[in-house]
């Protein structure tokens, strides 16, 4: 394949794949995008919807495809499993979408697939670990959407809250995708200034701020309880780490990072800034922590290597957790 030509897989076409796709086309993101699903008749539909697009913004071969097509693949995105109900959590999802994933990243590396591996398959930080030691690649080229999605939540809200743009707020969720994540105050900040100092002299207490945190957690909820599922957030979140990465950005984001080492954290995957490039994750971003939020780092990491092992144990993937 050509230096200039960049290929894209997408395995798993419904909500969130189907949006990434849309905005992978709207940025003119890769010359070529393969579509993958269970059903193909849904994957040539979506591909001839596509293709229809390219004329108002950049040439690309869309096209529905087998799992042949991640062979010459510089990036496959993975948003297939099943999806999470309304009343249902993230890691309610796990042995389905384990066992899932053992067969999608077993049918991509039969191939001889050796580029990037990026996932939003809930319940995302488990999967992510289990799909890194599955395939055998190194843990830089294997990430997930983690708390990008999060983290975006949170800048939104802070923004309502404080009147500003959320391009001007650097904030991050991290830990889980889910319910154990936290945000992350007190290095945030508010073009340039401390987030903590600003709430101090807007009379913000640090109950308003816990409240906005606990509603950036549970608003995946409440879309789901109105709409059925989460989409156009998170498929955006995927489109700006493919860009990172295709076009070798050396971008700082938050994702579903492998730890081993930062934080205190041994050999998991957790929701940190990273900086991204054509490698993968270059460098993880240790973000330095207060207290509250440390302790939060640990516990969700610990929730997430059980919930991990316990998972991989039932489905008979044990040989992988062996280091």
């Amino acid at each position: 394949m050509s230096k200039n030509h960049q290929k894209v897989v997408l395995v798993g076409d419904g909500q969130v794949g189907s949006a990434y796709a849309y905005a992978l086309v709207q940025q003119g993101l890769a010359e070529e995008l393969a579509i993958v699903n269970l059903s193909k008749e849904h994957a040539e539909g979506d591909a001839l919807d596509l293709e229809d697009a390219t004329v108002f913004t950049a040439p690309k071969q869309v096209y529905q495809a087998d799992y042949d097509a991640c062979a010459d693949a510089d990036l496959v995105v993975i948003c297939a499993g099943a999806a999470q109900k309304p009343g249902e959590t993230r890691l309610d999802l796990v042995g389905k979408n384990l066992e899932i994933m053992k067969q999608i990243t077993k049918s991509i590396m039969a191939t001889g697939f050796d580029g990037i591996l990026l996932l939003a398959t809930n319940p995302v930080d488990v999967l992510t670990y289990a799909v890194q030691k599955i395939s055998g690649l190194p843990a830089s080229r294997v990430i997930s959407s983690g708390t990008s999605l999060d983290s975006a939540r949170l800048r939104v809200a802070l923004a309502k809250k404080l009147g500003v743009s959320p391009l001007d707020i650097s904030a991050n969720v991290m830990a889980e995708h889910g319910d154990s994540e936290f945000a992350a105050y007190s290095s945030a900040t508010v073009g340039g200034k401390p987030l903590l100092q600003i709430c101090e002299e807007k009379g913000i207490s640090n109950d308003e701020l816990l409240k906005i945190e606990d509603d950036v957690r549970h608003k995946a909820y409440e879309i789901i309880n109105r709409k059925g599922f989460t989409a156009y957030g998170v498929a955006t979140c995927l489109m700006r780490i493919t860009r990172a990465i295709l076009r070798d950005e050396n971008a700082v984001l938050p994702v579903g990072a492998y730890i081993d080492g930062e934080y205190g954290i041994k050999d998991n995957y957790l929701g940190t800034p990273a900086v991204i490039n054509a490698s993968g994750i270059s460098k993880v971003i240790e973000v330095p922590l207060n207290e509250r939020e440390s302790e939060a780092m640990a516990k969700s990491s610990d929730a997430l290597k059980k919930i991990a092992t316990d998972g991989m144990t039932k489905v008979g993937l044990v040989n992988y957790l062996i280091k």
